[in-house]
């Protein structure tokens, strides 16, 4: 039951965090729009998610052959790596080279931010449940 509850928030503690690491490349995006040559980059969500969870293996994933061996801080092919980050396609070209898409990227960061706040809702539900769940029949 502990393993199980223990699973579920540490998929949504994954799930939030690199929701958080996809809004920062989002907002980055938006804050370029104006930048000549800038290029949007985003993130394969569900893969990264994937990843984190260990779900699938991470792309050029170093392996720890001692338990004295330190693992990478965010190791290749995670969202923080420059590895696990998608080039975005503009729809139209520019002149200056930019490749921003404000349209998407707005639709892109509307919805992501819709998707954090749900995993907040989810994780701080399990937790009330949880902690109701161990209160005492006596307690009010």
């Amino acid at each position: 039951m502990i393993n199980r509850l223990t699973d579920a928030l540490n998929f949504q503690a994954q799930a939030l965090t690199l929701r958080a690491e996809r809004q920062r490349l989002l907002a980055s995006n938006i804050a370029n729009a104006d930048t000549p040559g800038y290029q949007a980059r985003d993130m394969d969500f569900s893969r990264a998610l994937r990843e984190a969870t260990g779900q699938l293996p991470t792309a050029g994933a170093l392996a720890t052959t001692q338990s004295a061996h330190m693992a990478p801080e965010f190791p290749l092919g995670s969202a923080r790596s420059e590895e696990g980050l998608l080039w975005s396609r503009s729809a139209q070209t520019n002149l200056d080279s930019n490749g921003v898409d404000m349209d998407r990227e707005r639709a892109s960061f509307a919805d992501n931010t819709v998707k954090y706040e749900a995993t907040l809702r989810f994780l701080n539900g399990s937790v009330r449940t949880t902690l109701d769940a161990m209160k005492s029949p006596n307690s009010p």
